[in-house]
C-alpha cells in the first residue's frame, strides 16, 4: 500500500466524470507475497470513467441490519472506463495498450455504507 497525492483522484463538478492518475509511484515489487525477493519498482497509470446514463438510487441504508448486503445508500450510474498502466524495475518494464470497458461494464457514483450509516 502506498499513499498517493490528494489530487490523484479527481471528480468533475457534476459527478459524471472521474480520473485516477499517478506517475512514477515508488513501491516494492515482490515476486511472492511476503517473499524474500523484493525489488524497488515504479508504476504509472491513468484511469478515466464517464457516466453513460442517469444515476439511480441503490441500497436500503439504515432500514435493514448493518450486516445486510443492502445496508448502504448510493446513487450509481452506468459508465464507460478507459485507462493504461505501466511499470518498471531493474532490467524489466512494461506498458499496456489503452484498455476500455467496451466489452464489459463499469459503474460510478457515490455511496455510503455499513458502519458509516447514521440513524
Amino acid at each position: 500500500m502506498v499513499e498517493l497525492p490528494r489530487d490523484a483522484f479527481r471528480v468533475s463538478h457534476d459527478g459524471r466524470k472521474a480520473t485516477f492518475e499517478a506517475k512514477d509511484v515508488c513501491l516494492v515489487n515482490s515476486f511472492q507475497f511476503l517473499g524474500p525477493n523484493n525489488v524497488a519498482a515504479r508504476v504509472s497509470f491513468k484511469l478515466r470513467w464517464e457516466a453513460t446514463g442517469p444515476a439511480v438510487p441503490r441500497g436500503q441504508g439504515a432500514e435493514v441490519p448493518a450486516t445486510d448486503r443492502a445496508a448502504f445508500l448510493g446513487r450509481i450510474a452506468p459508465a464507460r472506463s478507459t485507462g493504461w498502466f505501466s511499470g518498471s524495475h531493474v532490467g524489466f518494464s512494461f506498458r499496456s495498450d489503452q484498455v476500455s470497458t467496451e466489452r464489459g461494464y463499469a459503474l460510478m457514483g457515490r455511496e455510503r455504507n455499513g458502519v458509516f450509516l447514521t440513524g
